[in-house]
């Protein structure tokens, strides 16, 4: 089976599962169940591609990278965020669509989710498909993508110890990884999109570019910095100290506000 037909198999499972996290979501009245699902849409991608011919070393590489990925993400995820009130971007999103945004939200934020989880989930496809012995482009690629999750998870550690602090009230957390970067989770899903496509341009898939492209756009133009940080300033006047000493999505060093 080409890789191509088999990318192809995966989305009619990833719909799917946005129309059974939607019911719930419609029931709970909370879109933002969507992001536990996110990392989700790969793993059931992932093991789409495995068992629709995943054969040799990096197939299983790439299953336990994405595994771990997944696994960890969608459970901080819901631990942080089951039973809070719905995030203020969806509730942005449900006041600029009512009446009617319950229906709306199949298509508006689960059925999109799905499919743009699908696009970026072309590289597992290449990677998972190839029996191409493993070589030094897959170090690094597992490399890169082990460095995100890494990365990504020790935010979300410092972020959660943070949150969880009462004499941090009211501050904006600005330790740790998030003394480098404003969106240390952001960078570490960065760092994974274009770890997995290395490992897919190994396996001789170099045509899923696309993928890690529209990863990186989202992170930095649509769903990630440029949304999360549009009206920040006027509901955290702090933040915009931050914003001015501390880079938005690529770690360096703080400058001097």
């Amino acid at each position: 089976m080409s890789t191509a037909l088999t990318w192809l198999l995966a989305l009619p499972a990833l719909l799917a599962m946005a129309l059974a996290a939607w019911a719930v979501a419609t029931a709970r009245r909370n879109a933002g169940l969507v992001d536990i699902v996110w990392s989700l849409f790969f793993l059931a991608a992932a093991l789409v591609y495995a068992a629709a011919g995943g054969e040799g070393a990096r197939a299983w590489l790439m299953l336990a990278l994405v595994a771990v990925w997944a696994l960890r993400l969608a459970s901080y995820l819901a631990l942080r965020n089951w039973g809070a009130p719905e995030d203020h971007r969806y509730r942005a999103i449900r006041a600029r669509n009512e009446p009617g945004f319950a229906w709306k939200s199949l298509y508006l934020v689960f059925g999109l989710q799905a499919i743009l989880a699908w696009l970026i989930s072309a590289p597992l496809a290449g990677a998972i498909a190839s029996a191409a012995p493993l070589g030094a482009l897959d170090a690094l690629g597992a490399a890169l993508a082990a460095f995100g999750i890494v990365f990504e998870s020790t935010s979300d550690a410092q972020l959660a110890r943070f949150k969880a602090d009462p004499a941090s009230a009211g501050q904006v957390m600005d330790r740790g990884l998030w003394r480098y970067t404003r969106h240390p989770n952001y960078f570490g899903e960065f760092c994974i999109a274009w770890g997995f496509w290395l490992l897919a341009v190994a396996g001789g898939a170099w045509w899923t570019l696309f993928a890690p492209l529209l990863m990186s756009l989202l992170l930095l133009r649509v769903s990630g910095v440029a949304l999360l940080e549009k009206d920040i300033g006027e509901r955290r006047p702090a933040y915009r100290d931050y914003i001015a000493r501390t880079n938005a999505f690529f770690p360096g060093p703080p400058r001097r506000a």
